[in-house]
Parts: C-alpha cells; sequence; structure tokens
C-alpha cells in the first residue's frame, strides 16, 4: 500500500516539475485591475491636498498654458480593453515622469504618496498589457498618443505641470476606473 502511495506522489511531483502547474516568471502575473474600480476615500483624499495645494500655488503664478494635453473628443469606454490599458498607462507614464520633477519641495513633499500610488497601478496596469498584446492599437488612441508627445515637445514644464495635476480625478475617477471594470465599462 504504501509503495503504490510513494509512487503517486513521485508521478505528482514530475508532473508539477514539468508542466506549467505552477508558472513562473511573467506568466505568473495576472491582470487584476478590479481594486481600482474605487480608490479608498483616504488615497483620494492625498490627491485631493495635493492638488489644491498646486492649485493655490496657480492662483499666485502668471502661468498661461494653451493647449489641452489630456482633451480627447471621445471616451475610455469606446476603447478596447486592452487599449484603454495602454492610454491609462501612458497617462501614468507621462504623469509620474512629471510629478516626480516637481522642483517645489513642499508640494513634492504632498505628491509623494499620490506618487506611491500611481506607480503601483503603473505597475499592476504594466503586468496586465503583457499578457494581451495580441491586436494594434486604434487610430483614436494612436492619434491621441501622437497629440500627447507632440504636447510634450511644445509645452513649457510648468504648464506640463499644471496639466498633469489638473488631469488627476479624471484618470482615477474616469480613465482608470474605466479600465477597471474591463469589458463592463458603460
Amino acid at each position: 500500500m504504501m509503495n503504490i502511495s510513494l509512487k503517486v506522489l513521485l508521478a505528482l511531483a514530475l508532473w508539477m516539475m514539468t508542466t506549467d502547474a505552477f508558472p513562473k516568471g511573467h506568466h505568473r502575473a495576472k491582470c487584476h485591475l478590479a481594486k481600482y474600480k474605487s480608490l479608498p476615500p483616504w488615497e483620494l483624499e492625498a490627491f485631493k491636498k495635493a492638488k489644491d495645494k498646486f492649485e493655490d500655488i496657480m492662483l499666485l503664478s502668471d502661468r498661461k498654458c494653451s493647449t489641452r494635453i489630456f482633451h480627447r473628443n471621445w471616451e475610455v469606454k469606446e476603447l478596447l480593453v486592452h487599449d484603454r490599458m495602454i492610454l491609462v498607462e501612458k497617462e501614468l507614464d507621462f504623469t509620474i515622469d512629471m510629478l516626480e520633477d516637481i522642483e517645489d519641495s513642499n508640494l513634492s513633499e504632498l505628491f509623494s504618496r499620490p506618487l506611491e500610488i500611481l506607480t503601483q497601478i503603473r505597475e499592476d496596469l504594466r503586468s496586465c498589457t503583457r499578457e494581451n498584446h495580441s491586436h494594434g492599437q486604434a487610430k483614436r488612441l494612436n492619434n491621441w498618443l501622437q497629440n500627447l508627445h507632440a504636447s510634450k515637445e511644445k509645452e513649457t514644464p510648468g504648464c506640463l505641470e499644471a496639466s498633469v495635476i489638473l488631469n488627476l480625478f479624471r484618470l482615477l475617477n474616469e480613465d482608470l476606473k474605466c479600465t477597471a471594470y474591463m469589458e463592463h465599462c458603460v
């Protein structure tokens, strides 16, 4: 009886070693965005404090910005799920880059927690886009990405910073939320 149990155990061990019963590396990652359907209020409060402080600073500056970097004539829900992920990932890349370069030390300190949150969201999105990259991007997404790139080239750093900060809640409450709902975004 013990001999049969040992053979079964050995066979099971060999099967696990030679198959993908427990995938390793990037195959292990799954796309878990559901937690971003709604961020906890205390996390959103960190964004609000930083944004409010920035708006106070903006009132005192003479900054004149002409382009609307994040403007779109379409809604995120009109994109395929994978394209939504790419859109939000690119928005996050740009946002994180800008927030990491804030020169005002008080403002930079206020954005430390939001930066941690945004970085985690971006990593989660990247694990999703790595496992699902089977098709080309929609034309409207490509056009938007080109416009974003062009804006980065011609806009002043101050206006880029303002655009990113003023877009934070749309990014979190619309774009990310719709992406988190996957096929069920309406």
